[in-house]
Formats: C-alpha cells, sequence, structure tokens
C-alpha cells in the first residue's frame, strides 16, 4: 500500500470577488502540513469542506496558481454556500 496515498492532503483557496479574478490555491500540503492547514482554518472560522477528489485536483496545482475550469463549478457551489453562510448574500 502506497503510504503518499493513504496522507491526509488540504488545499486552501483564496478569492477576491473585489478584484473579480478566478480562485487561486493559497495553501496546499500533506501529512503534518494538512493537518496545520486544517488547524489554521478551524482556528480561524474558515468553512472546511471534504472533496478527495477536489484535493486531488487542487493538489497538483502551484501555490497563488489559478484553479482550472474544469473544477470552476464546484468551487462557485461552495463559495457561494460559504456566502450564504455568512450572510454575504441574500436570497
Amino acid at each position: 500500500m502506497n503510504k503518499e496515498k493513504n496522507r491526509k492532503k488540504a488545499v486552501a483557496i483564496r478569492y477576491d470577488p473585489e478584484k473579480g479574478s478566478v480562485p487561486k490555491v493559497a495553501a496546499k500540503g500533506s501529512g503534518a502540513l494538512a493537518e496545520k492547514i486544517i488547524e489554521i482554518a478551524e482556528a480561524s472560522g474558515v468553512l472546511i469542506h471534504q472533496d478527495k477528489d477536489l484535493v486531488e485536483v487542487l493538489s497538483k496545482l502551484n501555490i497563488e496558481e489559478d484553479i482550472p475550469p474544469d473544477v470552476y463549478v464546484v468551487v462557485a457551489e461552495l463559495l457561494a454556500f460559504v456566502y450564504a453562510i455568512n450572510g454575504k448574500i441574500k436570497r
């Protein structure tokens, strides 16, 4: 069994709607670094979404790299959910 395949992975994305840009990879890591990313997110009140397939795609990107077009819809749905929770959009 491949140890690397079973290590926890985490990817943080950053999006600034005021700039109108595409979301970017803000941080990524596996093992202890993934745990630290999750710990910081939890302490900061950042929503954590678990999706192994999405993490696999995003973890192949470089820090500050735009997310690829094939995951725009998934990321847009997650961001819309976060904004709804935070009361930043009205339904």
